[in-house]
């Protein structure tokens, strides 16, 4: 059981120096994360829209501990819609945010959190796209839902995530699988005790299979976040039950993972959005990679024992 000790670590200052630091880190690094400037990760969005794909873009980082850093993070996103609205992307990439980022945690901090996404909500439907908001540890969901139900008023396109490993999330998904709704529905990536959460992961599949099927019957529009050869064809199985054309529902993978994949999915006519992550503070989301697949691990552990 080595993801909780791994997710633990993605809280700890002295792993962070030790990792950051590690002669192999690098390798592993670009595997997952795309770039850290704006400029690196455009020419992969162009890419992706080459091979009929979508992406999803996420500036990495989570420790906000400043308002003024909470309005960096939203300026950031900012700057990359103005990007894609230049080189005329985005209907082929939408954003992802994590709400922790724009101030959440802070005094005030759902106040904060909105006032700060809300503009990148904006900006983003004003050159044909949209935003999904990421879910984080189970503490922030009920600010996250709250923000998101706001958001929609004015934009109702805006996306939420829901984890499957929380007992909470089959009464989210009947809530929110509504018209006009657009669910991400992931396994989920962070330490949360077995009062909230499924700790098995035979269990976490089977949520995620109810979930999924929830989604498929309702009336939005469900993402299906997953790597899982075995969850994704039940979910095309589901969503062929439920009456779903292809283009009716996507599936979305991580950057670096099983790209062979999104290319055949895409062209057996399913919309398949990649999940790009960029920036400089990768440490949080680099760590959650590790403890999501073991084989993530051991590819780190070989890349710094060759290096070393």
């Amino acid at each position: 059981m080595l993801g909780p000790v791994i997710l633990a670590a993605s809280r700890s200052d002295k792993m962070r120096r030790f990792i950051s630091a590690a002669p192999g880190t690098k390798q592993v690094v670009d595997r997952f994360i795309a770039g850290e400037t704006v400029d690196q990760v455009v020419p992969i969005v162009e890419d992706a829209a080459d091979k009929g794909l979508e992406v999803t873009l996420d500036v990495v980082g989570e420790d906000i501990t400043t308002p003024a850093q909470a309005e960096a993070a939203r300026d950031a996103y900012l700057e990359l819609i103005e990007r894609l609205k230049v080189l005329d992307l985005g209907p082929r990439a939408e954003m992802s945010v994590k709400l922790s980022m724009f101030g959440q945690a802070l005094e005030g901090g759902h106040e904060l959190a909105l006032a700060n996404v809300r503009p990148v909500v904006e900006a983003a439907a004003a050159i044909g796209t949209t935003v999904t908001l990421d879910a984080e540890d189970h503490t922030t969901l009920d600010s996250m839902f709250a923000i998101h139900e706001e958001l929609r008023k004015d934009f109702p396109q805006t996306g939420c995530v829901i984890q499957s490993y929380l007992f909470r999330t089959e009464d989210d998904a009947r809530r929110l699988a509504e018209a006009g709704s657009r669910v991400r529905i992931v396994k989920g990536a962070y330490k949360e005790p077995a009062s909230v959460a499924y700790q098995d992961k035979a269990e976490i599949d089977k949520a995620y299979v109810r979930i999924t099927r929830i989604l498929m019957e309702g009336a939005g529009y469900p993402m299906i976040g997953s790597h899982d050869p075995r969850l994704i064809a039940i979910a095309q199985e589901l969503g062929r039950q439920a009456g779903r054309k292809l283009d009716e529902y996507e599936f979305q993978m991580l950057y670096g993972i099983r790209s062979d994949e999104h290319v055949r999915l895409a062209a057996e006519g399913h919309r398949m959005r990649v999940y790009t992550a960029y920036g400089t503070d990768w440490y949080g989301y680099f760590m959650r990679r590790l403890a999501e697949k073991p084989a993530n691990l051991l590819f780190f552990g070989r890349s710094i024992l060759t290096k070393g």
